[in-house]
């Protein structure tokens, strides 16, 4: 059983108004924590086929230059998905996080008041 503390904030999967993370406070057994378990499994799956296609784009001598850009686009896209899901992981292991308030990804452990 996940043993967090109430007071455990959470980087969610997924952005909110003008691409500002979002955050879930709570032990992580509630419906946003559990769906947001759910985003990343599909983000991180999605990850995976994406690098396939990719290798085989990279790997034919046919693709075009707008199909490599593209393909391209998607990874970076996918690459930001999976970072922040990595980052959300992180923190609530306890790794330090270095990243500025400024970050895209938002900022990393959000103090709650005692």
């Amino acid at each position: 059983m996940n043993e967090q503390p109430l007071d455990t904030v959470r980087l969610l999967p997924w952005v909110g108004t003008a691409g500002r993370p979002c955050y879930v406070v709570g032990n992580g057994e509630g419906k946003v924590s559990r769906e947001a378990d759910k985003v990343e499994a599909m983000q991180l799956g999605m990850a995976y086929e994406l690098l396939d296609h990719a290798d085989d784009m990279v790997a034919d001598d046919g693709s075009t230059a707008v199909q490599l850009r593209h393909v391209a686009a998607a990874l970076a896209h996918s690459l930001r998905d999976v970072h922040r899901v990595a980052r959300s992981r992180g923190l609530r292991l306890g790794i330090p996080d270095a990243f500025e308030p400024g970050h895209p990804s938002g900022p990393g452990m959000v103090r709650l008041r005692p």
